[in-house]
This record gives C-alpha cells, structure tokens and sequence, in this order.
C-alpha cells in the first residue's frame, strides 16, 4: 500500500478491534447455601421478587425462558440504577441459567446462575465474563463484593421462603 497515512489507520482499527474482542474480565463468586436446588431454582426465577431481596439486581421484568429476553434493574455501588436488556442464551432447570447482553467491541458480559449439589446442601455459582474494550476503563472493583451480597441475599430468601 502506498498511502503510509492509511494503512496506519487500518493497522490501529484493526489492532483496537482485536484488543476490543480479545481482552476480558472473569468474576467467580460462590457459596454453599443449606438447600436444594429446587428451593434455589424457585427463588431465581420468581422474577416479580428480585426487588424485595436482591441488592444489586432490583427488578427483572419478564421470565427467564431459553431465547427469551429480559430486562434487568441493576443498582451500582454509588445507588445509580441501569436497565440492561439480556438474551437467556441456557435455562437447565435447577442447575443453570445464562444470560449475555452488551454491545459487541465494547462491553459484552456472560452472566451464569450455576448450582451444584455439594455437601451441606447446594453450591450456587455466579459467574460471569466481560469482554471489550471498555474493560479496560472501568472500575470493576466492587463486582465481587456485590456479587457476593447477591449470594448472601439469595442464602436469606431461600431460608425465609422454607
């Protein structure tokens, strides 16, 4: 190519592009809950009750089907409120549910729902992998944390619904 101007252009765009879908984030949070899967399964998708336990997911409108959409209410650390849309990419009844959503090169997450049974009772995962370029702006310190409230939380209504 003769015009050096333009394929710099095309090198940065392509280079930005591959690190936008190349560079990612893993969270994993776990927990042990004294229960089944079934009395775990039942709490996460009573969609209508997200905003009377869960501390980071307030409202979920709609009901998790395989293929289905749903809108999620997300509260962040500072109290502000977002509204993402997720695809259900997999719904196994009590044993996993996954939803993706985001926008392609800039921010995508794989948000799952896993639950193994486990001495004690039942293993719940969340798990969830951000993907684009906007992972490396963002502080993402305070996901663990409240994913982990989200655990707790979860612990608390499955005992109070027993």
């Amino acid at each position: 190519m003769k015009n050096p101007i333009l394929l710099s252009i095309i090198v940065t765009v392509m280079l930005i592009g591959a690190a936008a879908i190349f560079s990612n984030k893993t969270y994993r949070v776990e927990r042990i809950i004294s229960a089944t899967p079934e009395e775990i399964w039942a709490v996460l998708m009573d969609t209508a009750a997200y905003g009377e336990w869960n501390p980071v997911f307030v409202k979920v409108e709609g009901s998790y089907a395989a293929g289905g959409t749903v809108l999620n209410t997300f509260k962040d650390p500072s109290g502000k409120l977002f509204d993402v849309t997720n695809k259900v990419e997999a719904l196994e009844p009590n044993r996993l549910l996954r939803q993706k959503g985001g926008f392609t090169g800039v921010l995508t997450f794989d948000h799952q729902w896993l639950l193994e049974q486990a001495e004690g009772g039942t293993k719940v995962i969340q798990y969830e992998i951000d993907r684009g370029i906007y992972v490396w702006f963002w502080d993402d310190s305070w996901i663990v944390p409240k994913y982990t409230e989200v655990l707790q939380a979860l612990e608390r209504e499955v005992a109070r619904r027993k």
